[in-house]
């Protein structure tokens, strides 16, 4: 017995019709035409579309009281890293708290320097005249 041959006349059954891969060309057409459209109104080629890229820089302003923060909220000001900011917590609990903000020159490894870089993120002092017991 001859092997058979496949039927080659009818097309596999999971395979569109002509006229349904027509439409679903047409869609896909009208689909990317719809999104030129949209791209040319939004900006297109004249590039104003928004670029995250060129969105200007912005930066959190924060403040620290340095009579209540922790070493890790102190470890984020400028120049302050992990140790010196447990010489201030350690010098706080030690010594008490500071008066002003110049009293954080105690500390070693605190000079002019880096007391000015980070005078920008400290919390304003009370007025010594308002605290009690001094």
């Amino acid at each position: 017995m001859p092997p058979q041959k496949p039927n080659r006349e009818s097309p596999p059954r999971w395979l569109l019709r002509r006229a349904d891969q027509a439409a679903v060309g047409a869609l896909v057409l009208v689909a990317i035409v719809a999104m030129a459209g949209w791209w040319i109104v939004q900006g297109g080629m004249s590039g104003r579309l928004i670029e995250l890229e060129r969105m200007p820089e912005r930066t959190a302003r924060f403040e620290v009281d340095i009579n209540e923060a922790d070493w890790p909220e102190l470890a984020q000001l400028p120049g302050v890293g992990e140790t010196l900011a447990r010489r201030i917590v350690e010098s706080r609990q030690t010594d008490g708290p500071f008066a002003d903000h110049e009293e954080l020159r105690r500390i070693r490894g605190i000079g002019p320097r880096t007391l000015e870089r980070i005078k920008p993120f400290l919390r304003p002092m009370p007025e010594t005249s308002s605290v009690a017991g001094r």
